[in-house]
């Protein structure tokens, strides 16, 4: 009888062990991973000084936010400049309705005593040579006006043509200054700067680099066998070391399974690991503050 309760302690204290082990993650992981963030490096669109660059590492940023600007006074004055030269072209523009208005107060004057001379046939005090005369003035002045008018047109015109370059110029100046003004892209926090304010910078030169760290993304590797229990949009469950054997549990998302195998990374820890072909997928995870770039993760599906 004595053997018999012994027989059944030992069971319930092996089955308890075994509950045990099986309700904790027991350091067996589905996949494991790493830690990384989406980086953006960005560069300079102007060369020049760098007149005001306030940004330091570890800095959070809001897109589109004032970094600084480079040097565009040389912009400026040449701006200036075009414009001068745009203002002294259409100085010489003739104004046509000006310059014909003598011609025009001609052909009014001249349709009056076309008029009168009219009125003077009829009552047989003018003869119809003098009216013959006075219409014969009155198409002069007229093919006079028109090809002053059309001589004036095409002298307006070909100025005016004379401008558009120099607008064209003004706009592309215009586009350099507004590039010389340096605003941040994305939301994030300031990884790397590799520029300092008062330094000259150059056009495609690197200023800092940026990264969103509000959402991590853990890429991890799964073999073959294991594509069959995760599918895109699965909620799965992340951990990270949090210090001695203790881990912190967070909710992630899967968003990418790699649709090609590949040969383990090195990052894996055993020889005979890194032979085997697994396939890549990475799970998105909400930052708290906790998680950084390159620490290990590891999935529970």
């Amino acid at each position: 009888m004595k053997d018999k309760t012994t027989y059944n302690f030992i069971l319930i204290t092996a089955a308890a062990l075994l509950l045990f082990s099986c309700s904790g993650n027991n350091g067996k992981f589905d996949a494991t991973g790493t830690f990384e963030s989406e980086e953006i490096i960005v560069s300079s669109e102007a060369t020049g000084k760098l007149l005001k660059f306030e940004i330091e590492e570890g800095m959070s940023i809001k897109a589109n936010q004032l970094i600084g600007y480079v040097d565009t006074t040389q912009l400026h004055l040449k701006k200036k400049q075009l414009d001068a030269s745009i203002k002294a072209i259409m100085n010489k523009v003739p104004d046509i309705s000006t310059q014909l208005a003598t011609i025009q107060e001609q052909i009014e004057t001249a349709e009056r005593e076309k008029k009168r001379i009219e009125n003077l046939v009829k009552s047989n005090a003018a003869t119809t040579k003098q009216l013959d005369d006075i219409n014969s003035q009155i198409d002069l002045l007229n093919k006079q006006y028109a090809a002053a008018k059309s001589t004036l047109t095409i002298t307006k015109q070909g100025m005016l043509s004379e401008t558009y370059p120099l607008q064209v110029q003004i706009e592309q100046v215009q586009d350099q200054i507004n590039k010389s003004v340096i605003k941040n892209p994305v939301d994030g926090t300031v990884l790397t700067r590799y520029a300092k304010q008062n330094e000259i910078t150059a056009a495609g030169k690197a200023l800092y680099k940026i990264a969103d760290l509000s959402i991590m993304t853990l890429r991890a590797y799964v073999n073959g066998d294991q594509l069959g229990q995760i599918k895109l949009g699965q909620t799965v469950n992340v951990y990270v070391d949090k210090g001695g054997s203790e881990q912190k549990e967070m909710q992630g998302e899967v968003y990418w399974i790699s649709s090609k195998a590949e040969f383990t990374p090195k990052t894996i820890q055993t020889k005979d690991e890194r032979a085997n072909l697994v396939y890549a997928i990475k799970v998105k995870v909400k930052n708290d503050g906790y998680l950084k770039m390159g620490m290990y993760g590891e999935v529970k599906f």
